[in-house]
């Protein structure tokens, strides 16, 4: 059941003032080369599907855990489902989801949109499109017009796999009265220190812990895939480095790490992943300045040279990758905003590297580090070595498999209990 939901007049005034910002903002947001795609979706020129159950996802990696959750849900009808991003590669991963999930019987249909702006008076209109039985937040998806919308229409509303972090709770306690009467009915955190952190927002007795579905999505020793085998095709017998989701912030220490690793394995091969691919034309003239050969994943059909850099202006390869890679740098790692996904490598039993930052994976703990599963450089420097290391000494895949199941083993079953969550929350 819903809280009972009312606004006292100041916080009605702050929402409208918030709508007003959302209005004068919204033609400059056009401006932006990525927030100007699907900005008909965004702004609800193009209408929302009806839908019983709509699940937000604000990119690829939140899009990637509502892949696992659609596989393993069991709703008690067949239902429609609509799944929304904020960004391309989110909408691209839950297209994908979408095609893989079209023909189950337990959907009536599965759509896939870009998610609206949340101004208020948007959201209102978005929500009584689509109608939704159940909206699912993946992780911290927390919106104020949305949360108003939904509560105002009667529709229940859970958070699974949430993370928040210190400076994100600062950041929401502002006003705490308002979130605490908008807030999800349930949620469920990944780890204890997040699950506090959440209870002080929304209420403790809202809130359970729950293993990240990250790890269920951590399946090591599966079996190569067609794109795998295209990949292979495309390297040459040499050393094969990957520099994974590289973020602006830190593309200053990677690229003096890029050069020192050349220096010692002259013929390794690098793939080089920027976090966001409008970033791949500053990585070209980086590399031009170096005098670094480099090539288009997009432009490749043959196998490259050796000592060639491959920069990716393609997504959804890299999981792929990891697989054919002697080292890994995972990014975020060597910045400040946070390290990307270090469990991905584990999966095809590639050990990674990453930087000193580990912003967002503190719920992970330290016992995987203990375990030398991935491995902590303090600076650019010291990730150097260690790259370097693995490019001349690969680590047996097969070792490193058996101990990744044997750590995950304990920590698996986190999408399970998501979707119990969301089976009874559709029944009510």
């Amino acid at each position: 059941m819903s809280h009972p939901f009312s606004l006292s007049p100041p916080e009605h005034a702050a929402l409208a003032l918030y709508d007003l910002v959302w209005r004068m903002a919204t033609p400059l947001l056009r401006r932006n080369a990525r927030l100007s795609e699907g900005f008909e979706q965004r702004t609800l020129q193009q209408r929302l599907p009806a839908a019983d159950l709509w699940i937000q996802a604000a990119s690829a990696g939140e899009s990637y855990l509502v892949s696992e959750i659609l596989k393993t849900l069991r709703p008690p009808y067949p239902i429609r489902v609509l799944m929304t991003s904020n960004t391309r590669q989110g909408v691209e991963i839950l297209q994908r989801v979408a095609t893989e999930n079209a023909s189950r019987d337990r959907y009536a249909g599965v759509a896939v949109a870009y998610f609206p702006f949340d101004r208020p008076g948007l959201m209102k209109k978005a929500v009584e499109q689509v109608r939704p039985r159940l909206m699912v937040l993946a992780e911290t998806e927390i919106w104020p017009g949305l949360l108003t919308a939904l509560r105002r229409f009667g529709s229940r509303t859970v958070l699974v796999n949430g993370r928040m972090s210190p400076g994100s709770l600062r950041g929401y306690s502002l006003w705490p009265a308002l979130l605490r009467k908008l807030g999800p009915d349930r949620v469920l955190a990944v780890s204890p220190d997040d699950a506090g952190r959440f209870g002080q927002l929304f209420g403790r007795e809202r809130v359970s812990v729950m293993s990240n579905i990250k790890f269920d999505r951590i399946r090591p020793g599966e079996a190569a895939s067609d794109r795998y085998r295209a990949l292979k095709r495309l390297l040459p017998d040499a050393p094969f480095l990957v520099l994974g989701s590289v973020r602006h912030d830190e593309a200053g220490p990677v690229e003096k790490m890029l050069c020192r690793i050349r220096q010692a394995c002259p013929q390794a091969v690098t793939g080089l992943f920027p976090r966001h691919l409008h970033r791949t034309a500053y990585w070209k003239a980086r590399l031009d300045a170096h005098g670094i050969p480099w090539v288009l994943r997009s432009h490749l059909s043959k196998p490259v040279t050796a000592g060639s850099v491959i920069l990716w202006d393609t997504f959804g390869e890299l999981a792929s990758v990891y697989r054919l890679a002697g080292a890994a740098f995972v990014g975020g790692s060597l910045g400040t905003f946070g390290c990307q996904n270090f469990l991905e490598p584990l999966t095809c039993g590639l050990m990674p590297v990453i930087g000193p930052c580990r912003n967002h994976f503190e719920w992970v703990g330290t016992e995987i580090f203990d375990r030398g599963l991935v491995r902590m450089g303090e600076d650019w420097q010291a990730v150097s070595a260690l790259l370097t290391a693995d490019l001349e000494n690969p680590r047996p895949r097969r070792a490193v498999l058996a101990a990744v199941k044997k750590y995950l083993s304990a920590r698996q079953g986190g999408t399970v209990r998501a979707c119990e969550l969301i089976e009874g929350a559709l029944c009510k």
